[in-house]
């Protein structure tokens, strides 16, 4: 069951997995939600391997029981950027994809936020751009094209853009009843507004990211956890 962001009512929406399948929805409030990057290494037969992921956690509201999850990235700035994303959406600083995605990237300003036939139009349509840039060869450009084939050409865009059918049609009929009310829009007057001490530091964050533009958010956040005496 997928976690659900909440803006307008600031909370966050989990639903656990127990002996006898999902329990009812549990609804925290988003300035109590923890988050975490993890880091592993270990040994095997095949050599030294290391994992990467971004943890999610909360108190249950009514057992106090702390429960987490945890996603794996492919790199500790990949985990970090997914939940800067996550925050600075339920923060009102990005409003969608589009304000984030990457301009030069494989999604148009115009196309769907998911992958399909259009995201291998826009790659193809990338390397020939590198190859009359002078970027790659041709060598490069025909191995290129050569693994597209292999791998089904537009077979892969077809099956995506089948299976985002799918879920938008059978997706929001399977959670539950209690998501679902939750999820609706709420009235402008009914949103729920942060906290005097986050607007506090919100505004301290953003003015040492005026200064340093350059340097990482999280080092920023940090700082001013220090300042203020906080620890996560």
């Amino acid at each position: 069951m997928p976690v659900r962001f909440n803006r307008q009512r600031r909370e966050v929406c989990f639903v656990p997995e127990g002996p006898r399948g999902h329990e009812a929805p549990v609804f925290v409030p988003w300035e109590s939600l923890m988050a975490w990057v993890v880091e592993a290494r270990g040994v095997t037969e095949y050599g030294m391997m290391q994992q990467y992921g971004l943890g999610l956690g909360y108190a249950h509201p009514q057992t106090e029981k702390w429960l987490t999850l945890e996603f794996m990235a492919p790199a500790v700035p990949l985990a970090m950027g997914s939940w800067e994303a996550i925050r600075a959406y339920m923060e009102y600083e990005v409003d969608s994809l589009r304000d984030i995605q990457d301009p030069e990237g494989l999604r148009g300003p115009d196309d769907p936020p998911y992958e399909g036939l259009h995201t291998l139009r826009n790659a193809r349509k990338d390397i020939n751009q590198r190859r009359r840039n002078g970027e790659v060869g041709w060598l490069f450009t025909l191995c290129w094209y050569l693994i597209d084939i292999i791998e089904g050409w537009n077979l892969p865009g077809y099956l995506a853009e089948w299976e985002t059918r799918r879920l938008k049609k059978a997706g929001p009929k399977r959670l539950p009843e209690a998501m679902q009310a939750w999820s609706q829009p709420l009235p402008r007057e009914q949103w729920a507004q942060p906290s005097p001490a986050l607007e506090r530091l919100s505004v301290e964050v953003t003015r040492l990211h005026k200064q340093h533009p350059n340097r990482p958010i999280e080092q920023l956040f940090a700082e001013v956890y220090r300042k203020e005496g906080l620890t996560a």
